[in-house]
């Protein structure tokens, strides 16, 4: 890249050419969180608390610390997030070479079919069907899943039952199509995680963590606002905070769109 490209793309956000669009949710103490069973340990809601506020703690400055599990709202999963993906030495947030943090994005729409049915399974056959019309999906791009599913309610958007949660994501043979035959940098989408909500039921169980993790791919999850995002064109931006040994964290993602 030279510095008249570096010149160009300053300019270009400077006078809105290129956009910077944010995907990423509020981050508070109503954020939701996935639950597990009962029998597993649980991810804890985010919590913050006052240092100081222009008070006698601390009069001339205003902070607060913060604590919540590393896959709270809008998150970054890392491949050692999954057992598949443990063995991996680039595989923790603080090891992930950063160039892998900024890749060109393809975003499916797939939000009627989703409002249909909350579990939607997007399929291999989906995405060709989008290629047909947008173009192949380029090796080391992401994959964005709209599902419209950011718009719901907090009360609806986990989407629990006796049965447990019902929500959209990709089918097995759609995580090994783009894994194996397209070879993609991650699949994002905006449900709590990047499985359906029965991805307990599948084989292998949760096949975007088993088999993305296990191909040292990435995950995105919690997104929102992928309807102001085209079909092929926009950058993400997904750098994750330098946690030593971290499996993932919350981060705000960033999309340039020209």
């Amino acid at each position: 890249m030279t510095n008249t490209t570096l010149d160009n793309l300053i300019t270009d956000l400077a006078s809105g050419t290129v956009q910077v669009v944010d995907l990423t949710v509020n981050l508070d103490e109503n954020t939701p969180v996935i639950g597990l069973p009962e029998e597993f340990k649980q991810s804890p809601t985010f919590k913050m608390e006052k240092i100081s506020h222009f008070d006698d703690a601390g009069p001339a400055w205003y902070w607060n610390k913060f604590s919540c599990g590393e896959h709270t709202g809008t998150h970054f999963d890392a491949p050692g997030h999954w057992v598949t993906g443990k063995d991996y030495s680039d595989g923790c947030t603080d090891t992930i070479k950063p160039q892998d943090l900024v890749a060109p994005a393809n975003v499916i729409d797939v939000t009627k079919e989703c409002a249909e049915n909350p579990d939607y399974l997007l399929t291999p056959e989906k995405v060709q069907e989008w290629e047909a019309e947008h173009g192949k999906i380029e090796k080391d791009s992401w994959l964005l899943m709209n599902s419209g599913w950011s718009k719901r309610s907090v009360e609806d958007f986990l989407n629990y039952a006796e049965d447990g949660p019902h929500t959209p994501g990709p089918s097995v043979e759609c995580v090994k199509f783009l894994v194996e035959e397209r070879d993609v940098i991650g699949f994002g989408t905006e449900t709590i995680g990047t499985d359906a909500g029965q991805a307990f039921l599948f084989d292998p169980q949760f096949p975007s963590h088993h088999l993305m993790h296990g191909a040292n791919k990435f995950g995105l999850a919690s997104l929102t606002n992928l309807d102001k995002l085209p079909p092929k064109g926009s950058v993400l931006i997904t750098p994750p905070l330098k946690i030593v040994n971290g499996s993932g964290s919350p981060l705000r993602v960033l999309a340039l769109v020209s």
